[in-house]
């Protein structure tokens, strides 16, 4: 007993101190956030601020257009995530409990597409975007993010898993195809969904390169390009930058401490699978 809670506490100070590592550069940011330019240049060894100052929040939230990117990015990220969601789980569950032509030749050819590096498609991405007349519009971000193959194949994994029977007897008592896809199949799934839809959010969220090349107007813009634009307009204001920077972590925050239990649950079962 004592050996084994000697060796849960070496476990808990080693994880502790990498905790504390991973966040101690986040914790700088906030800091400084509360800081005037003048103090994190003149003594940038303060972790706490000696005169705290909510000048660079107002600067963000009054004297930019912070609202409209942020709704930018809520708007975009929650549909891109709420598409990606639906399309993995649907075909997953078709490419999964249904039997048609070529049905493993277009998996594998599906699959294939992962091995593709995101740089080589770019440029024809841009010229359909442009040719459909979606350039500088927020659905450009939109519209090709809703399908993920990484999403269809994990929720074919644990569609695999549903057992047939339980299909079959749906139907028997007269439930219909997508009666039993929201039914039985979305609940069965809903670690996966919830592990994908973080991961999805994330990334989404923190997407810098597509919203570059696909937006232009300032008011298109989505928070990660907001901030790199906003850094430019006020290199030297300091507190300004970190209390943007901030601001942007809220809402993923947020999102990962409600679908915390489903992403760890999610992340738990496709080790196991």
């Amino acid at each position: 007993m004592k050996r084994d809670a000697a060796n849960r506490l070496v476990i808990f100070i080693v994880l502790a101190i990498f905790a504390l590592v991973i966040i101690l550069p986040y914790g700088w940011m906030l800091s400084n956030s509360f800081k005037t330019t003048k103090e994190i240049l003149t003594n940038p060894g303060n972790i706490l601020p000696v005169v705290p100052t909510i000048r660079g929040y107002e600067k963000v939230l009054l004297e930019s257009p912070f609202y409209k990117w942020l709704f930018n990015s809520l708007f975009i990220t929650t549909l891109g995530t709420l598409g990606v969601l639906f399309t993995s789980s649907l075909v997953g569950f078709v490419f999964s409990k249904y039997t048609f032509r070529s049905k493993k030749g277009l998996f594998m050819l599906m699959l294939s597409t992962m091995m593709v590096p995101t740089q080589a498609t770019m440029i024809p991405l841009f010229i359909l975007i442009n040719e459909i007349g979606l350039y500088n519009t927020v659905w450009a971000l939109i519209v090709p993010s809703v399908f993920s193959v990484f999403g269809i194949y994990l929720c074919k994994q644990y569609c695999d898993e549903i057992p047939k029977e339980l299909l079959e007897s749906a139907r028997i008592d007269g439930a219909g195809d997508m009666h039993i896809y929201f039914k039985i199949v979305l609940p069965q799934i809903r670690p996966a969904l919830g592990a994908l839809g973080i991961f999805t959010f994330l990334e989404i969220w923190n997407d810098y390169l597509r919203p570059l090349i696909y937006l232009e107007s300032a008011e298109n813009m989505t928070l990660p390009l907001a901030l790199s634009y906003f850094n430019q307009q006020h290199a030297t204001d300091l507190s300004a930058t970190m209390a943007a920077s901030a601001l942007i972590m809220v809402p993923v925050a947020i999102v990962f401490i409600l679908f915390q239990k489903q992403f760890i649950k999610g992340i738990s079962m496709t080790g196991l699978k």
